[in-house]
């Protein structure tokens, strides 16, 4: 455990919470008890500040004019599988809300000294299942391929739905065969998409899950590590709209659409392309709002990011933004995001969400 890093931590949280008490104090009682167990506990104030902290600390979120909102499920005292499983399943039906997304992070236990916490195999809370037929085509999302495999050797049965939603995989300790658990159908708000002006694109039978909880990063907050922490905030179109359902090593649809829409595909000069991914993200916007179900489209959320970097400014913060996930995959340029440049990204900046590497 590093100290410095740990009262750098409680001393920004004293200096960011006006009425928190004595920071010094605090220090000392941090130094004291890293000294005698080699880590620390958090209270439960500084969980949900470096939560939410480590969320505007984000480079590639667009979405943090939100950071204050999140809401922060104290978990700490969880350890088995089921248990965890079953937290999980509550973190997206609160999250899920109706429709009306909230911003949730569940904060499970964190590792200690000799004793590794368990772990979330899955990369998000809901992921779509991919497997590769013999004759080359792919069913369902190829990036959901490698937990597909994990998952059947462990025992779950796949099937042929292109949207079957993968079982959520626990390890109670690093390296340890994980538990599988199938996701309730009520912990998985899902969103049929429709075109407004196609009805033909119904026939497609597309949709998407409404909650996208990452769970495989670790929450690192004052040397203290947390590697079961699934957040979530609330989707903007281009991520389904321009990559999930367009990307060629995913779901491939713009041929699929540009046929129905009748565009020449005979040269990329016709931008073909270009104009199946409007229609595309089109349809998602629209299926999202006519169901009831948070989404932000880009144009709207650029500006809301150039609001957080100015009001931030003038509290004499940073933002550290990489320009290459900021800016949206669609009409960048026409975007506000697209012409400016960002403050660097510091991979030193903590609170933050790291790659998990065990």
């Amino acid at each position: 455990m590093d100290r410095l890093e740990a009262e750098a931590f409680v001393r920004q949280f004293h200096r960011e919470q006006p009425g928190a008490g004595d920071a010094e104090r605090r220090v000392r009682e941090v130094r004291s008890e890293i000294d005698r167990t080699g880590g620390y506990e958090h209270t439960a104030e500084e969980l949900a500040f470096g939560a939410r902290v480590a969320w505007r600390n984000a480079a590639r979120c667009i979405g943090r004019l939100y950071w204050r909102s999140l809401v922060v499920r104290d978990l700490r005292h969880v350890t088995a599988a089921d248990d965890i499983a079953a937290h999980c399943f509550a973190h997206l039906r609160q999250a899920g809300n109706g429709g009306r997304i909230r911003p949730v992070i569940s904060v499970f236990a964190p590792d200690r000294p000799g004793r590794p916490a368990p772990r979330i195999v899955n990369d998000q809370l809901v992921r779509y299942a991919g497997h590769r037929a013999p004759d080359g085509r792919w069913t369902g999302d190829p990036r959901g391929a490698p937990l597909s495999e994990r998952a059947v050797d462990l025992g779950w049965k796949r099937n042929d739905d292109r949207f079957q939603v993968l079982p959520l995989m626990v390890e109670e300790r690093p390296g340890v065969r994980p538990e599988w658990y199938e996701l309730p159908d009520d912990a998985v708000l899902e969103v049929a998409l429709r075109h407004p002006d196609h009805a033909w694109f119904a026939e497609l039978g597309l949709r998407w899950y409404a909650v996208p909880a990452i769970s495989d990063m670790v929450l690192e907050i004052g040397g203290v590590r947390y590697p079961a922490a699934p957040f979530n905030g609330w989707y903007m179109g281009t991520e389904i709209g321009a990559r999930n359902l367009a990307d060629a090593e995913r779901y491939d649809l713009l041929p699929v659409v540009a046929d129905r829409l009748g565009l020449n595909r005979s040269s990329e000069r016709t931008l073909w392309r270009d104009r199946a991914l409007v229609e595309l993200n089109v349809a998602v916007l629209h299926s999202f709002q006519e169901a009831g179900v948070t989404m932000a489209d880009h144009h709207t959320e650029s500006e809301r990011f150039l609001r957080h970097i100015d009001r931030e400014s003038r509290l004499g913060r940073a933002t550290p933004a990489d320009w290459s996930w900021i800016v949206p995959p669609v009409s960048g340029s026409a975007t506000p995001v697209f012409h400016r440049y960002y403050d660097p990204v510091d991979p030193s900046l903590r609170p933050a969400f790291v790659p998990r590497t065990s």
